[in-house]
This record gives C-alpha cells, sequence and structure tokens, in this order.
C-alpha cells in the first residue's frame, strides 16, 4: 500500500489531486440516454408522419404493435399504399390489395423499414436484436463525443441483420451529431460503407429530428468505419446524398 500512497502524495503535491481515469461508460446506458435525449418515450407511443423524396411515411408504434407504411404514385398515375405491420407486408393500388412475389415483398420492406429505422434513430437502438459495443470517445469539429459500435443479432435483426453502424453521442447533451453504416455484409453481396452528418436539427413534439448529408470513401470498410469523422474533416469523403424529411410530425397517442 505504501508505495500507491506515496504516488498520490506526489501526485497531490504537482497537481493539486489524486483522481483515476474517466471510467469508460457502458454502451447500454450511453444508448439509453442518447434516446431519452431524442424523445424516445414519445416516440415509442406515437404516430409520426413525414415526406421523403416526394412520398408519403406514416409510422405507429404503441409499445409492441407498429405499423409502418408508405404512399405514393406509381408510374401508371394509381395512388399505393404499402407496408409493414406485426402481420406482415402488403401493398395496396387503387385500393386493391395486391398479392406480392417473394422479391416484391423484399423490396416494400427494405425501403419501408430503411427510411423509417434512419428517420426514427436513435429510437430503434432500443430493440432486444441491438448488440451494442462502447468503442471509443472521438472530438469531432471541437466536440467530444462517445463513439458506439452495433452490430446484431440474428434473430430480431431482420433481412440486413449483418450490416454493422457506428454512433457518434455528444458526451454533455448525448445529441447524435453523426453515424456511419456497413451495408451488403451478407454473402454474395456488394459491401459498402456510409458516413452521415446531421443538419437541420429541430424538436417536433418533443422529438428531435434532423437532415443528414450522406458521404462515403469508396476503399473504406465496415472495421475502418471509425476513421470516418477525421476523412470526413480533410474533406476526404465523397457526398453521395443528402436525407431530408419534410413536413415532420409527431402526435402522441
Amino acid at each position: 500500500m505504501r508505495p500507491v500512497l506515496a504516488l498520490c502524495a506526489t501526485v497531490l503535491l504537482l497537481a493539486g489531486g489524486c483522481q483515476s481515469p474517466d471510467p469508460t461508460p457502458s454502451a447500454a446506458a450511453v444508448i439509453d440516454s442518447a434516446r431519452a435525449a431524442h424523445g424516445a418515450p414519445v416516440l415509442d407511443e406515437a404516430v409520426v408522419t413525414f415526406d421523403f423524396r416526394g412520398d408519403d411515411y406514416s409510422v405507429r408504434q404503441d409499445g409492441g404493435p407498429f405499423h409502418y407504411r408508405r404512399s405514393y404514385t406509381d408510374s401508371l398515375g394509381r395512388p399505393v399504399t404499402e407496408g409493414l405491420t406485426n402481420e406482415g407486408i402488403y401493398r395496396v393500388v387503387n385500393g386493391d390489395t395486391v398479392s406480392l412475389s417473394s422479391s416484391e415483398r423484399d423490396a416494400v420492406e427494405t425501403t419501408v423499414n430503411s427510411v423509417t429505422y434512419f428517420a426514427l434513430l436513435p429510437g430503434p437502438l432500443g430493440d432486444s436484436a441491438v448488440q451494442p459495443t462502447y468503442s471509443g470517445r472521438d472530438t469531432i469539429d471541437g466536440v467530444p463525443y462517445h463513439r458506439v459500435k452495433v452490430t446484431f443479432r440474428q434473430e430480431g435483426g431482420g433481412k440486413d441483420w449483418e450490416d454493422v453502424f457506428m454512433y457518434w453521442f455528444r458526451t454533455d447533451t448525448y445529441a447524435m451529431g453523426y453515424l456511419a453504416y456497413a451495408f451488403g455484409q451478407g454473402p454474395d453481396e456488394e459491401p459498402g460503407t456510409r458516413f452521415r452528418e446531421a443538419y437541420n436539427v429541430r424538436r417536433v413534439n418533443g422529438v428531435r429530428v434532423a437532415d443528414y448529408r450522406n458521404y462515403t470513401v469508396d476503399t473504406l470498410s465496415a472495421d475502418q468505419m471509425e476513421e470516418y469523422p477525421d476523412l470526413w474533416a480533410r474533406d476526404a469523403a465523397r457526398l453521395v446524398s443528402r436525407i431530408e424529411l419534410d413536413s415532420v410530425q409527431v402526435r402522441p397517442r
């Protein structure tokens, strides 16, 4: 014990105190704080509507039950509504429910689920299939962030359960400023990664909403995504698209 006490006494004299390093936070605790900061308790039982690239989306959540819906006009001028519920996938064309092939069902699920998932982040990170890992801290544009990596269990993780995500949450407010993801991680798929920067941040009925600039570095793999903030800061990432949600409304149930 004496060498430790002596070291502490020396530190006290030189630095005015003897403190242990900041402990590594729990990834689950960071996500819980981020979800709360973004208004997840409201989203968990609410109806959210928004426009994305000309299509109308409606998201209804009520604890376990959910209904994600997309409405648009097809190339023949017919009104189309398609969506996902706890009971399955559907498409209604001009008022009539139509049968879907396996590939059509996959297309509906991919489109509706992915748009909804990104729009509600970090709310969906409370799902039981999420496997979070705390992977460090970064300072981006002068602001400190927690970095959390997320993978998914196969059971309950959806068709793209092998995708990998990385999130950056501010250490003071737990706001999500950036995220990265790796897609096409399954067999016979074309892999790629993206990095998103939040902008136009606003509050709608207690829920934090943001638009995103979507970047990529073609050579960056899933296990290199933590390099994105540095590459982005050096203008080495290429802007791919903008993810903008219009006419957002949140109606608690």
